[in-house]
């Protein structure tokens, strides 16, 4: 149920994408969109009753394998955080270059200014 959420997520923000016509709601769609990815991508490495992968006083490795969440897709979560973060101080600034160019963040406005 929680994976359906998810992608519920993720196909909200690629209509916002698709259908939207102001730059600005698109950046926002987008960002959606990342954000359904990686709450799919934590779900994909929990484990109910996990523990933290660190070993323990007493604690085997297979032990320990058996036990704990996969740390996996929570570092690349988090790497994609940070990625996610420069590419929308990105489309920020490219959207702020657009309003001053073209006075406008319409898409169609823009494509009638083209020339």
């Amino acid at each position: 149920m929680v994976y359906a959420l998810c992608l519920v997520l993720i196909a909200i923000g690629l209509y916002g994408v698709v259908v939207k016509k102001n730059v600005v709601k698109i950046v926002i769609s987008l960002a959606i969109v990342e954000y359904g990815i990686n709450v799919l991508l934590v779900l994909i490495g929990y484990r109910s009753g996990g523990c933290a992968p660190i070993l323990k006083q007493g604690m085997t490795a297979a032990n320990l394998a058996a036990h704990s969440v996969d740390p996996l897709p929570q570092t690349l979560v988090l790497t994609a955080i940070m990625i996610n973060l420069g590419m929308l101080i990105l489309l920020v600034a490219i959207c702020i270059r657009l309003y001053e160019r073209y006075g406008t963040f319409d898409i169609t406005g823009m494509r009638r200014l083209k020339g």
